[in-house]
């Protein structure tokens, strides 16, 4: 039942981009080089030029027409590139009082800024064999299928191919990238697919009604600008925005009605772009019958994006096959018949195909396999001026590293560095020198897309390597630099956003659009999924990978570069490193392939994981289980009002536990609850509706314990419960074909598939308790958590009383004792000695309060024990973890500063040695020892700095900020000493608390590491004792010692306590006014002769109080010296000067000490010159 329009072709008149300046962020804390992005601020004008979009459309598809200028401009949208302000946790500043239809307008044009010239990109070369991707191979549509895994997908608008040509005018069509098994690329243009949503049919709408209420919308529609500016003008085209009106069954997900389906009408538009002001004027409501008054319409999936409505309907998932079957799809090629387009990309594949031709596998079975994708890491280096961090208008690219590896292989197949002016050779690497700047960077983009890569990935490229090039290149007038995507068309240009996400933080991020081609930033891979204490690629290498590097300071970068052939080597092979280790990284932790299968599973495209929120992942999976179901997603408005009650925490009954505590958990508990009680959108019965019902009585429903009602599996399945059992017990299928597959690759497949799959799982809960989400249902999350206390409360309940019953009944005596719950945990003591008993015990118990439950798929599992066990407080524990009875598999600490990331190194390595002594070793007086050693240490100032130093994020302004903060007062300082390589938003700042008065705030005697040893300035080891340690140490030997009063006495009072140390500074406070006298080497007496090193009477032992200072420097130099090899052995020679700036190596404070103290030494000796021998 539809009503259809054909179209008019037509084009649409160009139109001009917009401008903007970009910033790049810092990777971490610290200083660092350009290829570390530490602090790098660029600058650029990224207006595009006003010349035609895109790349040519077809108007007439005849070959005068096809080669001539098109009357319409082709425009792009890039999934990954949107900015939606509505899109769930991941929050971008713009207006958000915009009109929708401008909104979505901006949508649209979001991947357009890039600059398109009238003029045709760079054509394909092919200059090195080991370059290329493998020889073409000849496919023949009429004979052959052609299967790609698609890596990226988006959409562009454009007047159809004749062959596909369902309706007229400009409309969209998507594009899928992706890679043949063969190692070919490709490029599929797929045809037909139009966007739509849905409103309610008004009482009595009738199919004859269809043509009228079609008319009527166009009619509204039409006077919008925007519309009417994308319809185009001109003989050919289309005056009408609403293509199809559809009579439908479905019935809204939103709550349960016992109605079931209702007539819906599924509204057809020609361009993405049209829902939004479609949407506005259909819930303002319009008159859709002549003589009739104006209706309102409730709307259903109108915030959609077009790529995944697309997904959903073609049954296509992230990075998954697509099979394109023998005579249903035509190729692209250059010496194309007349009336048939070209090729508009650099692929070696390019077809067109109608959408409900192709063939979307499911990522199961042979289908999961993953093609030879090429992945290009790459690192850049800057030449700065004095002072100033590199900027893009002035300073040049000096170098540029490149490593391509093929998915799977382990080692690069390139290795090359572009370097300007002469570098000596490198072992294994492909050097390539050039005389001017402009030349480089042309041979680079040249090069890369000569490789043709899948992935680029690397280490802030994303807000600092991409966006200087480009701004660089523009600067150079290096005019097809910016050609680096697979449109052959179509320039890159950078746009800046500033994003907020609970996961994330608040951060300044650039976006660039390199078409068919996925921007896999490692940085941003990290800062999304693992919580370090500095994000620099040297901590990070050394966290995951246990590897330092050489860290160039970017002060010396430019004297290397202006030096010879030698020292540019150095710099190349410190680039080459900078390269190689994304590559490493990403292989270690499984990055890519993770993120793949995540893509899998969500059914969502690999760049969505990457620059969106977490709410677009179950909203996909939700809208496909829905679309089988006949469900349609209602538009639901924020909610902002009512909270529930969170998971529930047992009383920790704190402690020392000497005996096995074993700990029973729940398997997947929210998912398994929301399963147990069918608690989804589709089945709640909201408050003042139940009396309406007419079917449902009491035995047909459950009352959760918040007093919310929904009803039983047995009157209607939820989608949410069907989801997640089919999520579930796909991850049970992966573990299982894990545990028995061999091959390394598919082994790596199944593991990110089945981590994905939980994950994936566990983000359906918090989905329906997000207030500013996609869908917020208080009802659903609200239960969730009460059923969750309910169960804790239960299993405590049953395990402390009917389990010691039921094992007495065995003829067995068990005292047991819940000492500690969780969220879906407890902690049970069953005051046995040995562990092989209590394990068993638990088993058993958990198997116990299983069946006593009774709520499948509920089940409750004995997980591990600790012994010993120490109990601090609710999340505050530590213990040995065992898995099984012969060794403990770690120790394991949740809520203890060993793992926190707000205080500075000390807290966390004194506290783990501690609890190695007790936990371990069962050594209390050795773990007390040894505190008292530190704390002495510490007073004494025998604490090396890189133990001292705090790092907190720089997450706002300083005007945003409620109170004073000590890390953001010392980026306002830093950026009064050198804007160039002060802290940005988004950094983790290092700072020391330094001494001064007492009654100044700690906040305002914040200071930067290298300028406290650079001005030997004193620091505040009170601070330290009282803010730091004290605290922590006194919650770890309060049940130890019976008591925190006992335990502060111990430790912080004492002999050990008293012993201080101070140093003179050379800066702050009284230092510029006092002038310092000359004392005696030997006794420190003041000396009248400043030209005297000894006083009178020390005089008679000079010779020995001589070789005594001797002997001290000596051993000085000895220190310096072992920490000079250690960094030469790192940086990777023996025979060069170390020019490491690594601020997350402690060796790096160590040796810019010891090198301090050996001049302080000299000096002393040097006084000795005057001595009357």
């Amino acid at each position: 039942m539809s009503t259809r329009r054909p179209f008019n072709r037509g084009g649409v008149g160009d139109r001009g981009g917009g401008g903007g300046r970009g910033r790049g962020g810092s990777n971490g804390s610290g200083a660092g080089s350009p290829s570390t992005n530490n602090g790098f601020r660029g600058r650029g004008n990224l207006s595009a030029a006003s010349a035609q979009r895109g790349g040519r459309g077809f108007n007439g598809y005849n070959k005068a027409a096809a080669d001539a200028t098109p009357t319409f401009a082709t425009q792009y949208t890039k999934g990954n590139n949107k900015r939606q302000a509505e899109d769930d946790d991941m929050d971008v500043d713009f207006d958000m009082d915009q009109d929708m239809d401008d909104y979505m307008d901006m949508l649209e044009d979001d991947a357009m800024a890039g600059e398109s010239t009238g003029a045709a990109g760079p054509a394909n070369l092919a200059t090195t064999a080991r370059w290329s991707r493998p020889a073409f191979k000849e496919v023949n549509p009429a004979r052959d299928a052609l299967a790609f895994q698609q890596i990226d997908l988006d959409h562009y608008i454009d007047n159809p191919l004749p062959a596909f040509e369902k309706f007229k005018g400009p409309t969209p069509s998507t594009r899928m990238f992706g890679v043949t098994m063969d190692g070919q690329s490709v490029l599929c243009h797929v045809h037909g697919f139009r966007p739509y949503f849905y409103v309610e049919a008004p009482p009595g709408f009738r199919e004859e009604y269809l043509s009228k209420f079609m008319d009527s919308l166009n009619s509204h529609l039409l006077p919008e600008q925007t519309i009417a500016r994308a319809l185009g003008s001109g003989p050919n085209s289309s005056r009408s925005a609403v293509l199809e009106v559809k009579i439908v069954q479905k019935q809204n997900m939103y709550g349960y009605h016992e109605d079931g389906k209702k007539d819906f009408l599924r509204i057809t538009l020609a361009q993405p772009r049209f829902i939004a002001a479609a949407k506005r004027t259909v819930e303002h409501g319009f008159a859709w019958m002549p003589g009739t008054a104006p209706t309102p319409f409730t709307s259903f999936e109108t915030n959609v994006d077009f790529e995944i409505r697309f997904m959903i309907d073609a049954k296509v998932y992230g990075c998954n096959w697509i099979e394109l079957p023998a005579g249903k799809y035509s190729l692209r090629n250059k010496d194309r018949a007349v009336g048939t387009p070209a090729p508009i990309s650099r692929c070696q594949l390019e077809a067109d195909v109608d959408w409900e031709d192709m063939i979307s596998h499911e990522p199961e079975g042979e289908w999961s396999k993953v093609a030879p994708l090429r992945i290009l890491s790459f690192d850049i280096e800057c030449a700065g001026r004095k002072g100033i961090f590199p900027e893009p208008e002035t300073d040049p690219v000096i170098q540029i590293a490149s490593m391509v590896q093929l998915y799977g292989a382990g080692q690069p197949f390139i290795r090359n560095v572009f370097t300007l002016k002469t570098c000596g050779s490198i072992i294994g690497v492909d050097v390539k020198s050039f005389e001017t700047e402009e030349e480089l960077l042309e041979k680079w983009a040249q090069f890369v897309r000569e490789v043709d890569p899948d992935i680029i990935t690397g280490y802030n490229i994303q807000n600092f390597d991409i966006p200087y090039l480009i701004d660089r290149a523009r600067s150079l007038k290096c005019r097809t630099f910016a050609f680096l995507g697979r449109i052959t068309n179509k320039a890159s240009a950078i746009r800046e956003a500033m994003i907020q996400s609970k996961q994330m933080g608040r951060r300044e991020n650039k976006y660039c659009n390199i078409e068919g081609r996925v921007v896999f930033d490692l940085l941003q891979i990290l800062l999304r999924d693992y919580k370090l204490r500095s994000y620099t690629l040297n901590a990070v290498s050394y966290h995951f990978l246990q590897e330092q590097k050489e860290d160039v300071h970017h002060s010396i970068i430019t004297d290397l570069q202006n030096g010879n052939e030698q020292t540019r080597r150095r710099l190349a092979v410190y680039c080459l490193k900078d390269a190689l280790l994304p590559l490493r990284l990403i292989d270690k932790l499984m990055a890519l392939v993770n993120y793949m299968e995540m893509a899998r599973v969500t059914g969502v495209p690999l760049t969505y994981l990457l620059s969106r929120g977490q709410q677009i992942k179950v909203v996909s999976q939700l809208l496909r289980r829905a679309a089988q179901e006949d469900y349609v997603m209602p538009n639901v408005p924020t909610s902002t009002g009512d909270e529930f009650t969170g998971a529930t925490v047992l009383d920790a009954k704190a402690g020392y536990y000497p005996k096995p505590i074993a700990t029973l958990d729940f398997a997947s508990l929210y998912p398994s609850i929301m399963q147990a009680w069918n608690l989804c959108y589709t089945t709640c019965i909201f408050k003042g509706t139940l009396n309406k019902m007419k079917t449902i009585d009491s035995s047909n429903y459950v009352t959760t314990p918040t007093g919310d009602v929904f009803v039983k599996k047995e009157v209607r399945k939820g989608l949410l419960p069907d989801i997640l059992e089919h999520l579930l017990t796909a991850r049970k299928t992966a573990k299982k074909d894990l545990a028995v597959e061999k091959d390394p690759l598919k082994k790596m497949v199944l593991d990110g598939r089945q981590l994905a799959l939980k994950v994936s799982a566990n983000s359906v809960y918090g989905f329906t308790g997000a207030q500013v989400g996609k869908l917020p249902c208080l009802e659903i999350s609200g239960s969730v958590t009460a059923f969750g206390r309910m169960l804790i409360d239960k299993t405590k309940d049953a395990v402390e009383n009917l389990f010691p019953v039921a094992m007495a009944k065995e003829g067995k005596e068990v005292k047991v004792e819940v000492i500690y719950g969780d969220t879906d945990s407890v902690m049970v003591n069953f005051n046995k000695d040995n562990l092989v008993e209590t394990m068993d015990l638990g088993r058993r118990a958990a198997e116990f309060v299983t069946a006593e439950l009774n709520r499948p798929p509920i089940r409750l599992e004995f997980e591990k024990v600790y012994f010993p066990y120490l109990l601090i407080s609710r999340k505050r524990y530590a213990g040995l973890y065992f898995t099984k009875p012969d060794k403990h598999d770690k120790m394991d600490c949740k809520g203890i500063e060993t793992v926190r990331r707000d205080n500075c190194p000390l807290v966390a390595n004194l506290i783990d040695m501690c609890l190695q002594k007790l936990l371990i070793d069962r050594d209390k007086e050795g773990a007390i020892n040894y505190a008292k050693q530190t704390i002495s240490d510490l007073l004494c100032n025998r604490v090396d700095i890189s133990q001292l130093i705090i790092t907190k994020e720089l997450t706002k302004t300083d005007k945003e900020y409620k109170g004073n903060q000590a890390h953001v007062e010392l980026a306002n300082r830093m950026k009064k000493r050198d804007m160039g390589s002060a802290p940005n938003l988004g950094d983790r700042v290092p700072y020391v608390i330094v001494a001064g008065d007492k009654k100044e705030a700690a906040y305002k005697r914040s200071e930067d590491p290298i300028f406290i040893l650079e001005n030997n300035i004193p620091i505040d080891t009170q601070y330290y004792l009282e803010n730091q340690l004290s605290k922590p140490l006194i919650r770890i030997f309060g049940p130890i010692l019976g008591s925190e009063e006992k335990a502060e006495s111990i430790l912080l009072r004492g002999d050990h306590t008293r012993t201080k140390s101070i140093v003179t500074s050379r800066t702050g406070g009284l230092a510029a006014f006092v002038k310092t006298r000359v004392s005696c080497v030997q006794c420190k007496a003041v000396l009248t002769n400043e030209n005297d090193a000894l006083c009178d009477y020390c005089k008679k032992d000079a010779s020995k109080i001589y070789q005594t200072v001797v002997a001290d420097l000596s051993s000085l130099e000895e220190k310096f010296a072992r920490m000079w090899v250690q960094c030469q052995q790192c940086q990777g020679s023996l025979h060069q000067d170390v020019l490491c700036s690594n601020r997350d190596c402690t060796i790096f404070y160590m040796r810019k000490k010891a090198q301090k103290d050996v001049t302080e030494q000299e000096k002393v000796a040097r006084r000795f010159d005057t001595v009357d021998w």
